[in-house]
């Protein structure tokens, strides 16, 4: 059972990377191909539709970030925290991610029509980053009680 606890602690430590990491990929990918998309159908705004392509690669910045305040040696007491933390924190910043890419194509594709409200159409995904924000913050600060 010790070897399973501590491959499990290992698991948290790196969950919230990876798992930010995927939410970012694939939200980046759904964004993305909506801005190709309009880039063929729009004569301008293309910098736009880019830039806000590439905003749900912020859940693999926050995944990185926790990993960093988790890495500590992993033992029997803390193995069984660090899983939690790592991986609820990971599952919100996957999540996230591709929730985030989804508003994001949404908000590209309105845009296309009326361009006049593309700041609004971004109002979605900035709600969505602000849950990330959420999950990351509070994984930092119990991170801290997790003992070392």
């Amino acid at each position: 059972m010790e070897p399973f606890m501590i491959a499990l602690g290992w698991a948290g430590l790196y969950g919230p990377m990876a798992m930010g990491a995927i939410g970012s990929i694939i939200g980046c990918a759904l964004a993305g191909q909506a801005a190709c998309g309009a880039l063929l159908e729009t004569d301008r705004g293309h910098g736009r539709y880019i830039g806000l392509s590439a905003m749900p690669s912020s859940q693999t910045i926050y995944g990185i970030v926790v990993m960093f305040s988790l890495n500590r040696e992993v033992n029997l007491e803390n193995a069984p925290g660090l899983f939690a933390v790592g991986i609820l924190a990971g599952v919100a910043l996957l999540y996230s991610g591709i929730r985030q890419g989804q508003c994001c194509a949404s908000a590209i594709n309105v845009s296309k029509s009326k361009p006049e409200i593309f700041g609004l159409s971004v109002a979605p995904a900035a709600i969505v980053e602000g849950f990330a924000v959420f999950a990351f913050i509070f994984a930092l600060v119990i991170s801290a009680g997790i003992p070392t």
